[in-house]
């Protein structure tokens, strides 16, 4: 017999030996923190300062919007705010000297007249009454006194206005007023701001949807990067492993395409299961759910790229 057909036997059974003795796996991609910037506005793009694959760091300049229109919003918000702010102070600062001088000099016009109507109706009422005179020209200066004895009341009245000053209902109407405005502007001024797209992080832009002059829609996606110091496995969890994988476990990742074995551990874990990915569904697994996963892994793995298929072995 041929001593070949008696080894075969043998290293079959030592694979499948082997096999059962696999560390158990979690199947999934590689993945970075995706960071996306949306548009402020709609707004024309006029400057893209960065190209795709670029790495970057915080704060430098990604992208620019055309700030026209912002602009002039912003202009006009703030002569709102100083309209405002200088209303509010001249009901805080009270009538002016010249205001008081007018208002007296009006109460002693409107007395002098009361005095003189006054006078007018004494002298006809005798008048009256004897039938000299017709009861209605009597009339007519009573009604002639009575109302400059009135306007004697409203000019002392205003002139009382005047000295009191500002109401503190209508000072706080003002400060509201002016503080609204203030708002507004401010509002305008973090808009006008947003119109330069600044990296947040440290990290590289993986994709800039829209192209030089477009003009998104606001909320849609101008840049895309991915930021962090090293990538992180995004792996389903199978159920019968679920038990033993907790936050902070330490596992061994494979990526496809690779022969180094990365260490990282599990920053997060599910609590609800999910039904398995496609690409994990074999033999028995194929029936059971999953939970979703996050390993962490460290900065040696940071030259990895995005979406590479890879397993985790978990220790038994």
């Amino acid at each position: 017999m041929n001593p070949a057909r008696l080894l075969r036997p043998a290293c079959a059974l030592l694979a499948l030996a082997g096999c059962g003795q696999d560390a158990p796996r979690a199947l999934g991609t590689l993945e970075w923190d995706r960071i996306t910037l949306p548009a402020p506005a709609a707004e024309r793009i006029v400057g893209i300062e960065v190209s795709e694959g670029q790495q970057v760091h915080a704060g430098d300049t990604l992208l620019r919007l055309e700030p026209t229109l912002n602009e002039s919003q912003l202009a006009a918000a703030a002569a709102q705010a100083r309209q405002s702010n200088a209303a509010l102070a001249e009901l805080r600062a009270g009538p002016r000297s010249e205001e008081l001088a007018r208002a007296r000099a009006t109460l002693a016009a409107a007395e002098a007249q009361a005095v003189d109507a006054r006078a007018q109706f004494n002298r006809l009422e005798p008048l009256g009454k004897q039938g000299v005179i017709a009861a209605a020209d009597v009339d007519r200066a009573r009604a002639t006194a009575d109302n400059a004895d009135a306007q004697v009341r409203a000019a002392r009245e205003a002139l009382r206005e005047l000295e009191h000053g500002s109401r503190a209902e209508d000072v706080a109407q003002g400060e509201a007023a002016a503080q609204a405005a203030q708002a507004q502007a401010g509002a305008q001024r973090v808009l006008l701001d947003k119109l330069t797209l600044l990296a947040p992080r440290d990290g590289q832009v993986d994709s800039i949807p829209y192209k030089l002059g477009d003009q998104a829609p606001v909320g849609a996606p101008l840049v895309v990067m991915l930021a962090g110091a090293a990538p992180f496995a995004r792996v389903y969890v199978p159920e019968r492993l679920r038990a033993g994988v907790k936050v902070g476990t330490t596992t061994t990742v494979h990526v496809d395409g690779s022969s180094t074995a990365w260490p990282g551990t599990v920053r997060m874990i599910r609590s609800d299961p999910t039904f398995t990915p496609y690409y994990a569904l074999t033999g028995q697994d194929a029936e059971r759910l999953s939970y979703l996963a996050e390993i962490q892994l460290t900065a040696a793995a940071s030259a990895l790229p995005a979406g590479v298929p890879l397993w985790a072995e978990f220790a038994r």
